[in-house]
């Protein structure tokens, strides 16, 4: 290994998918305010309970005090406050659905976030999250101020850059580099994979 943290060990060992996440054309056309945003948040909104399930067996499974008040903060955050009130008002702006028919990109990813919360493996859980949250950190970190006076579109990056959510992801890298070994490859590399796939669904 070289004297890379591991996180980004992690990244560059599937550099190649993560890039095509991180400058997915559907992403690129999100930060241009043109992207469809129907299909992608009604099946983006199916994450939201596994999400907050794995972030409640982060807070349960983390070995200090200190990793798990971050869990705990971010957690009331998705349960609360904009990006849960942001899925209601885009979905009613767009006459999108809560609880459409789930897309198989969508079943696959919410399949990890379960297979790993039953794991109660720290390291596991923390390698999904870090990647859900790193890449989107990814892509809307891309995006040049003043952003699109599309609000569906400005909203959802301002949900994924910012320092609060840098800081955020920062912390999960940290706990990565901290707790992670070898063997979490597997699960970080499938977990780029089907980011990657969520983001061709939402093109095609």
């Amino acid at each position: 290994m070289s004297e890379a943290s591991f996180s980004q060990w992690l990244r560059e060992r599937c550099a190649d998918e993560w890039d095509a996440v991180v400058n997915h054309p559907f992403a690129t056309a999100i930060i241009e305010g043109r992207a469809d945003m129907r299909r992608y948040l009604e099946q983006d909104f199916q994450f939201v309970d596994s999400f907050t399930a794995l972030l409640g067996a982060a807070v349960a499974c983390a070995d200090t005090l200190e990793a798990r008040v971050p869990y705990a903060r971010f957690l009331g955050q998705v349960a609360t406050t904009e990006e849960k009130t942001y899925f209601h008002r885009a979905l009613a702006e767009l006459g999108g659905s809560a609880t459409p028919r789930l897309e198989p990109a969508t079943s696959a990813f919410r399949n990890l976030m379960d297979e790993v919360r039953r794991s109660q493996d720290y390291a596991s859980i923390v390698a999904v999250l870090c990647v859900a949250e790193w890449t989107y950190l990814g892509w809307a970190s891309r995006a040049a101020e003043p952003y699109t006076a599309s609000w569906i579109h400005r909203e959802w990056i301002e949900l994924h850059e910012g320092p609060e959510f840098r800081e955020w992801v920062a912390f999960l890298r940290g706990e990565l580099d901290r707790i992670g070994d070898a063997r979490l490859e597997g699960t970080f590399r499938r977990a780029v994979e089907l980011e990657r796939g969520f983001f061709d669904m939402a093109a095609g």
